[in-house]
């Protein structure tokens, strides 16, 4: 860390409370412009335009640094029967060396957290986790229980390495093994000494990798090799984009869903299977919630009207005929699809595709219709890409 770098990165700090990342002077370095605070921690948040970093990472490729994405940690002699516990996922089936995307859900069937799991060993499992503060949930979890587990926050800090070229980026800096991972599946790798895992995951939707340094002493080094190796190959420093990810409906905790949504009003059935024999927290509130149904639906929408610029910053009120029945979650103009487009919720009763609505935005009213999701690559062939 350069002298010059520390005295740049106070602009953007809020004192120790805040933790900076192993890659924060790096993205500094590469060019960075903000930062915001997701657990905890800072993440970079502007690389200059953000139209221009979606068009990096969708004809190429970007570097990213999420170690944000904290890793929460899992082992001891009741590790697989405590991570089922927490999750309304049947794990029963994920291998070694496999990832899933699971829901962490409370005991009144509500989102904790949608991490990605990784499965290191039959008793040892990792939660790669969004914006919520799993490690004291699954700590006092684990207090209240009569299971053997260890739940801790180890030393693991994930960069993401996205776009249609990273294979090849991957493939000339770590090698063939790493490049030819299958969809969400991960490996180990030394690099010169330095433990490293390496998933086919990314938070992106589009063909891409996620780079774990299980050593933050080597943040810096890391960075700056794979810049080294991916610059002349397309690769460009960058930041998780909103553009992409609700051009693919992926929904970001906090905007689009918090501990008041449950999986069914969020169409997210298809992780939570009420019928495994395994018990988890949330099994009977769901299976009540699945009896009932549910007040409200999770949507995609479009609407009418210039570009808004950026994104928006409330939760825009949604009106059919005069009444409220909704509101918007997460809001951007898409540049390809050449459309603002958003995700929502709103009352059943008014989710149907087609319908007619009225949006209140921060830039004045906007006719809008209820269009299906996602809105690009409905079937994930880019991510999945083989």
């Amino acid at each position: 860390m350069t002298t010059e770098n520390t005295v740049s990165f106070q602009k953007f700090s809020f004192g120790t409370q805040v933790r900076k990342s192993p890659f924060s002077d790096a993205a500094l370095r590469w060019g960075a412009r903000g930062f915001s605070v997701y657990n905890h921690m800072y993440i970079p948040r502007d690389f200059g335009d953000p139209v221009q970093n979606f068009w990096n990472l969708v004809n190429e490729a970007i570097l990213c640094d999420v170690a944000v994405e904290r890793q929460v940690e899992i082992t001891g002699k009741d590790a697989a029967r405590f991570t089922q516990y927490l999750s309304c996922r049947d794990l029963s089936s994920c291998a070694v060396g496999q990832c899933k995307y699971v829901l962490l859900t409370d005991q009144d069937g509500g989102v904790i957290n949608d991490p990605i799991l990784l499965k290191l060993a039959e008793d040892h499992f990792w939660l790669s986790i969004a914006d919520s503060d799993v490690l004291l949930w699954a700590k006092g979890v684990a207090a209240a229980s009569d299971m053997q587990v260890t739940v801790r926050e180890p030393d693991v800090s994930p960069l993401q390495l996205q776009g249609p070229r990273s294979r090849d980026i991957l493939r000339a800096a770590f090698g063939d093994a790493p490049a030819d991972l299958k969809y969400y599946r991960f490996m180990e790798v030394d690099w010169n000494g330095v433990p490293l895992i390496i998933s086919r995951t990314g938070w992106s939707s589009e063909l891409g990798y996620e780079i774990f340094l299980r050593d933050g002493a080597y943040g810096d080094d890391l960075w700056e090799y794979l810049m080294q190796v991916g610059g002349p190959m397309g690769l460009h420093p960058g930041h998780t984009s909103s553009i992409r990810r609700i051009e693919a409906a992926m929904l970001s905790y906090h905007a689009d869903m918090t501990l008041a949504n449950n999986p069914f009003e969020l169409g997210m059935d298809r992780l939570v299977d009420l019928d495994m024999d395994a018990d988890f927290i949330s099994k009977a509130a769901l299976q009540k919630i699945a009896r009932e149904g549910v007040r409200q639906r999770q949507v995609g929408l479009t609407f009418d009207g210039a570009p808004i610029p950026g994104s928006n910053d409330d939760f825009w009120p949604i009106k059919v005929a005069g009444q409220e029945v909704g509101y918007v979650t997460s809001a951007v103009y898409s540049p390809r699809l050449e459309q603002n487009i958003a995700l929502a919720l709103v009352k059943a009763s008014h989710a149907e595709i087609g319908t007619q609505i009225s949006l209140e935005t921060g830039f004045g009213v906007r006719a809008g219709v209820i269009t299906p999701k996602p809105f690009y690559d409905p079937k994930k062939t880019l991510a999945a890409k083989t």
